[in-house]
């Protein structure tokens, strides 16, 4: 069995997103103004064709169990966890970062984007951790779609 593709392509949208960031902080360090506008904004855009792809999958297709060994699970749950706050506190804060930015609120924007941008580094580390751990270390468990799940179908 090899990789599904929908997992794949968006997890590359979060390794996209976060090189991007990485691309911006070089622009504006080097004071490139609208440069790093434009390569923060693909990046934010990035980030959202993930969350359509992973929102759309989970709802129509389903979230794929952990399929590796029990010993491990209690971990992977906790580091998956540890993902999703992670993540929902990266969005809020990307959000809040691109609209000071475009709003030049600078001062604000400032203070949260470098915090912003190492958070989302962080996301995009541990989505591949959790990617590799549920698709390619270990294949995946058993995928119930959530209107299934609802719906009790």
């Amino acid at each position: 069995m090899g990789v599904p593709i929908l997992p794949t392509i968006s997890t590359s949208f979060i390794v996209i997103s976060a090189v991007l960031v990485a691309i911006g902080w070089g622009l504006i360090y080097k004071k490139k103004i609208e440069a790093h506008k434009k390569v923060m904004l693909a990046a934010g855009v990035s980030a959202l064709i993930f969350f359509i792809i992973y929102a759309s999958r989970t709802v129509f297709i389903g979230n794929t169990s952990f399929g590796g060994p029990d010993d491990i699970k209690i971990y992977y749950t906790f580091f998956l966890i540890f993902h999703i706050i992670l993540a929902t506190v990266g969005a809020v804060f990307g959000v809040v970062s691109i609209m000071t930015g475009l709003k030049t609120k600078l001062s604000i924007h400032r203070k949260i984007g470098p915090i912003t941008s190492i958070i989302w580094f962080f996301v995009a580390i541990t989505g591949v951790a959790v990617y590799l751990l549920l698709y390619v270390i270990y294949h995946g468990g058993e995928t119930t779609s959530l209107i299934k799940a609802i719906l009790g179908l």
